[in-house]
């Protein structure tokens, strides 16, 4: 069976998020998106440190889509070198990852 997978990265604002992460779901490769508003951030770009407020980008699919849900997620990204990190959960509630995999079985 499949394993449930979280995918983190942050996005410039909350429309930017809630878009490509219903495109995400429509192409069935995630099966849902929280979009968490309000973040700042410090980092260090290109030798410079910068700040900025971001919105956080939690997606919820399954480790058989990993490779999918990255090209896809670069491909609509806006951010010239977004994060993306992969976070594989010890183990998940049947009913939840019951319903992740029914969701995500066209993607």
């Amino acid at each position: 069976m499949d394993r449930p997978l979280l995918v983190y990265t942050t996005f410039p604002d909350v429309d930017t998020g809630l878009a490509i992460g219903e495109s995400l779901v429509r192409d069935g490769l995630i099966a849902c998106i929280n979009v968490l508003p309000g973040m700042r951030s410090v980092y260090a770009w290109k030798g410079a440190i910068g700040r900025g407020e971001e919105a956080v980008g939690i997606l919820k699919t399954r480790k058989g889509l990993q490779d999918k849900v990255h090209e896809a997620l670069k491909d609509r990204h806006p951010y010239e070198t977004p994060v993306i990190l992969f976070i594989k959960p010890s183990g998940a509630d049947t009913a939840t990852l019951d319903w992740l995999i029914g969701e995500t079985s066209g993607g």
